[in-house]
């Protein structure tokens, strides 16, 4: 694994449990039947939403009257094999890091054959809707973040 933000692969891959199915539409192949490589980022999107919706954070972030809202201030892939039209991938999310107001998630894409498809990582940070700042997370949001991910 090449990615620098990995370190030892095997431990790292462990620190995941939480995963979200996703299968290769045509729409989303190039003319040779391959993935597009903007379409993992959409991926990363999806799994990262249900991800927050389950440990339970975008309910306070969709509420109109809510004050707070996640940005996301970085995204990488890193590509390891060919993903193909009609295969089936999962899409696993971890928050990898947590800072005073973002939060360093790690993804890790693997076909049916369990065989690692792509890694990336992104920081997301909370922010005030009014100001546009940073905004700390509460020390409950900390402790649900720095959890194991099977809430």
């Amino acid at each position: 694994m090449r990615a620098a933000y990995i370190g030892d692969f095997e431990e790292w891959k462990e620190g995941f449990d939480f995963s979200v199915p996703v299968k290769v539409r045509f729409s989303e192949t190039d003319m040779y039947g391959h993935l597009n490589n903007t379409v993992t980022f959409a991926y990363f999107e999806y799994a990262r939403i249900e991800f927050l919706k389950h440990i339970g954070f975008m309910s306070e972030w969709l509420d109109p009257k809510g004050t707070k809202i996640p940005v996301v201030a970085d995204l990488q892939c890193d590509y390891q094999r060919q993903v193909f039209f009609d295969e089936e991938l999962s899409i696993y999310v971890k928050a990898q890091m947590v800072g005073t107001s973002s939060v360093d998630i790690h993804y890790w894409a693997v076909n049916n054959k369990l065989e690692t498809c792509f890694t990336g990582r992104g920081t997301v940070v909370q922010i005030n809707k009014q100001s546009g700042k940073s905004e700390p997370w509460s020390d409950k949001e900390k402790m649900i973040l720095l959890r194991k991910q099977g809430v």
